[in-house]
């Protein structure tokens, strides 16, 4: 059994790699925005916390509680994000383009702030942060969500070279899978990707093989 932590843990494919975990016999704790009752009482656990990642103290909250609570993660899945509406840069509404760079970018800083103290400390772990493969090209129409997934690509590779050896940081491209926000910039050709469940049969043993070893790479779900 591994302690994993997963943040956006309630939907998509955060959700299907809490449920493939949770089968497995692995202990998860997971945050959303939503729907985390749901989550407790399926598991009849209460590891999962409503917190918005784009909110440091929200974050620090959750861990102080998590280590009184459950412990300290082996393995960080930064995966909450979310996307803009598909339109030009110069249409996108200051509050919508802030909060793709809230959750995208400082959310995963917030995470790694507060989570990476006690991995350095402890006996080391695995932080692995959701790039996107337009983390490493571009469309038009979501510049933002692209721009964030660039940042997690750099900020991945500059943390990395800061922890120590038995801490590993990595980016990782989950590929593209049907959820709803590939359904708002793909319609109704979202359809023909493989759905998150499916995903999750062969990106969590995966991710469950990382070790401090892989720290710095930027990697693709297989």
């Amino acid at each position: 059994m591994r302690r994993i932590l997963i943040t956006g843990a309630s939907r998509g494919l955060g959700r299907a790699m809490t449920d493939y975990l949770q089968r497995a016999g692995h202990s998860v704790a997971g945050c959303a925005t939503s729907a985390v009752d749901a989550l407790n009482d399926q598991y009849q656990t209460q590891s999962f916390s409503v917190v918005d990642v784009a909110d440091f103290q929200q974050v620090t909250a959750w861990r102080d509680h998590l280590r009184q609570h459950w412990g300290v993660p082996e393995l960080i899945i930064n995966n909450a994000g979310v996307i803009n509406a598909s339109r030009p840069l110069w249409e996108v509404p200051a509050e919508e383009l802030s909060r793709v760079m809230g959750v995208n970018v400082l959310g995963v800083c917030h995470i790694l702030q507060a989570f990476l103290p006690d991995l350095i400390a402890g006996a080391g772990g695995v932080c692995v942060n959701f790039s996107s493969g337009w983390g490493r090209s571009v469309s038009p129409h979501v510049a933002p969500y692209c721009a964030s997934k660039w940042a997690v690509e750099g900020l991945s590779r500059s943390v990395a070279a800061e922890v120590p050896g038995h801490v590993g940081v990595v980016a990782v491209n989950p590929g593209i899978i049907h959820t709803e926000m590939l359904e708002s910039c793909f319609s109704g050709d979202a359809a023909s990707f493989p759905q998150p469940e499916a995903w999750a049969q062969r990106a969590v043993p995966f991710l469950l093989a990382l070790t401090a070893e892989d720290n710095s790479k930027s990697l693709d779900v297989p």
